[in-house]
């Protein structure tokens, strides 16, 4: 248990790390946005390159991202159910949730998803290959856009190990929870608490 324990902190890290590099890709696209909006209302012109730019950014922080956001424990639950059990049955529904639903999911895109972006790289019927572009005018190439695709959810699937991991490392005891469940209403008195505190000092 002690190496599949080193396995999912070196996980742990790794999405840690892309998660919040990838998050300056929405500063980036804001960037090109604010850029393309001048340029287009000061030179007339413009390029649907900068739009499919901003998509491919927007895609890049999204997908980066959702690995991180299942190793803090912030993706979306039905709170008002999931509230109602102890957090031993809460465990064992987050456990079961990510064998029977996020592994083969993930799983499943993977094996969809490959070849659908490796034919980006050379579509054609004969021996000269084409790399496939966007069909907008000037649009750009679209492999990167569809390998994207690929990468966040092999980084999700390699989450998802490291979550079941943790879960039944924490259910025998081996291990704190590293994501308590907090309520969203615990959550918002917590917040109010802290406010008040800050507008005490």
């Amino acid at each position: 248990m002690n190496a599949l324990l080193a396995l999912s902190r070196a996980i742990d890290r790794m999405n840690e790390i892309i998660g919040k590099v990838v998050g300056y890709a929405i500063l980036v696209a804001i960037l090109v946005s604010a850029v393309n909006a001048i340029v287009r209302k000061v030179l007339n012109t413009s390029s649907n390159s900068w739009l499919e730019l901003q998509w491919y950014l927007f895609g890049a922080a999204f997908l980066g991202a959702a690995a991180y956001t299942l190793k803090q424990g912030e993706h979306v639950r039905i709170d008002i159910v999931y509230a109602r059990w102890s957090r031993r049955v809460q465990h064992w529904i987050d456990l079961l949730g990510h064998l029977l639903f996020l592994m083969p999911f993930c799983l499943l895109m993977l094996y969809y998803l490959w070849p659908w972006a490796m034919r980006s790289l050379c579509i054609g019927q004969n021996e000269f290959c084409r790399i496939e572009v966007s069909t907008n005018a000037g649009g750009l190439v679209l492999w990167p856009a569809k390998l994207l695709l690929v990468g966040g959810f092999f980084l999700l699937s390699l989450q998802g190990v490291s979550e079941i991991i943790k879960k039944i490392a924490v259910m025998l005891g081996l291990m704190e929870d590293p994501n308590p469940f907090i309520s969203s209403h615990e959550a918002a008195e917590a917040e109010a608490k802290a406010l008040i505190e800050e507008i005490k000092q």
